[in-house]
């Protein structure tokens, strides 16, 4: 399913929860991938953002795509939580989709619980070293 670390073809599907986080990837679904992610109630998606500023509408379409499936969005935004744009919150409320906007470990440990509860919630994680 892992070809060097990385998700195979980019995604993996299903709802998984994340093992462990750190040294710059996350475990999940027994495999291991270096770089950032978005996990999604369809799967787990590699995700090409590596630090919070580059989070926007467009990094976050399967976010928007899947907007039915999703109450809630945690975004964890690296080693600092970082505010993200109004526009981006607007877009997303506008969405139906809420935002919580945390460290990357609170927000990988929260979407676990939610998740674990059968919540319609999503993740989007900024790998940290």
């Amino acid at each position: 399913m892992a070809e060097s670390g990385r998700l195979a073809e980019g995604f993996v599907p299903g709802r998984h929860l994340i093992d462990a986080y750190g040294a710059g990837g996350f475990r999940f679904a027994e495999m291991s991938h270096r770089g950032s992610i978005l996990a999604l109630p369809s799967g787990v998606h590699a995700w090409a953002v590596s630090e919070a500023r580059e989070i926007d509408a467009a990094s976050l379409a399967p976010v928007f795509a899947a907007a039915g499936e999703i109450d809630l969005l945690l975004i964890g935004t690296g080693p600092e939580i970082v505010f993200l744009p109004d526009a981006l919150r607007q877009r997303l409320k506008a969405a139906g989709i809420g935002l919580d906007a945390m460290q990357t470990g609170a927000a990988a440990r929260t979407y676990n619980i939610l998740a674990a509860e059968n919540r319609k919630v999503a993740a989007a994680l900024v790998a940290v070293p």
